[in-house]
């Protein structure tokens, strides 16, 4: 039989008393993330210094791209499977996607950024595009939901990528809910903003605010354009009060809150509108597509430092500098 207390309690009962539940601080906590899970993982926005990305290197798979595969209503080569599209008429300059991808990683690691590499996905022709199957927000990662079947599969290497590290899972996109990483974006430390488009749709940005709630992270929808993908092409946080944004590619209400942010907004030069398409380092200074000069202009009349980094050939598989980094940790 159990020993019976003096007052009348079982002792078991009496141990739970003793170590019994304590909520306070939260998951989140700075101290309790350095404490049971070794340092302060996530980002509380997109500007601050960036300590540790996340990258893919090309997919060799790339290689296999022909250009007879032009389909000149998409203006691109297309693979009639459905695995690959390449901008263009051309086919990939392999050895120069290989050296701009080289230069990129260089120059992040000039900035003392830890570069983290998943592993290759060789037939995975978008892959490189990091940004997508995840997002990071204060305290870990939210693994998305990717739309095209041509990269399902890239949410569980990327899980076991960032799992190994260490990072926590705070939640993933499930059940008929679409979200890609790169229509993701902190614009202050409690108000994030996530572009509802052909890939992400109400159902992931419905799963995202619950995951986001306990956090005290409010997600605003800003619905995209026509076949716009992602936010982030069209947008992108500079400094806590800058951004660089294709206006004429966002709704009106969006820039109407930018405007009531305090955020000032600074257009890409008109022939250069994948600039947006570049990633801050550290408040007001970017890795930035070289060959957007007349819009690398235009930011440093703002104050801004650019790090010019070629990725044009990248640039047509589809995506640019920001979708080929994740942050894994900015401060905060």
């Amino acid at each position: 039989m159990n020993a019976i207390a003096d007052d009348g309690v079982q002792p078991e009962h009496y141990y739970h008393k003793l170590v019994g539940p304590e909520p306070e601080p939260a998951f989140h906590d700075p101290a309790e993330l350095e404490r049971y899970w070794g340092r302060r993982w996530g980002a509380a926005d997109e500007v601050s210094p960036l300590r540790t990305v996340l990258v893919r290197r090309p997919a060799s798979g790339l290689a296999a791209i022909t250009e007879e595969a032009w389909d000149p209503r998409a203006g691109a080569l297309v693979d009639p499977r459905r695995r690959w599209y390449w901008r263009g008429s051309k086919a990939p300059n392999m050895q120069l996607v290989m050296e701009q991808h080289a230069a990129l990683l260089s120059a992040l690691r000039a900035e003392d950024v830890e570069v983290v590499e998943a592993p290759e996905m060789p037939e995975h022709t978008k892959s490189v595009f990091t940004r997508d199957p995840m997002l990071t927000v204060p305290g870990g990662a939210v693994i998305t939901r990717l739309a095209p079947r041509m990269r399902r599969g890239e949410e569980a290497s990327i899980t076991r990528t960032v799992a190994a590290l260490g990072m926590p899972i705070l939640g993933t996109i499930t059940g008929t809910g679409l979200a890609e990483g790169g229509t993701f974006v902190k614009l202050r430390r409690d108000l994030a903003v996530f572009g509802l488009s052909i890939r992400c749709n109400p159902e992931g940005a419905r799963q995202l605010a619950a995951i986001l709630e306990p956090l005290g992270i409010e997600l605003v929808t800003v619905p995209l354009p026509g076949y716009t993908i992602h936010v982030d092409g069209q947008f992108h946080m500079v400094d806590d009060d800058l951004a660089l944004a294709n206006t004429h590619r966002l709704p009106y209400e969006f820039l109407a809150r930018l405007d009531d942010l305090g955020i000032k907004v600074v257009s890409p030069h008109p022939d250069e509108q994948y600039a947006c398409n570049s990633l801050t380092v550290r408040p007001r200074r970017l890795l930035f597509p070289a060959h957007c000069v007349r819009t690398a202009d235009r930011l440093a009349a703002e104050g801004v430092e650019i790090v010019p980094v070629p990725y044009d050939e990248i640039l047509k598989n589809g995506g640019g500098i920001h979708c080929s980094t994740m942050e894994l940790v900015r401060d905060w």
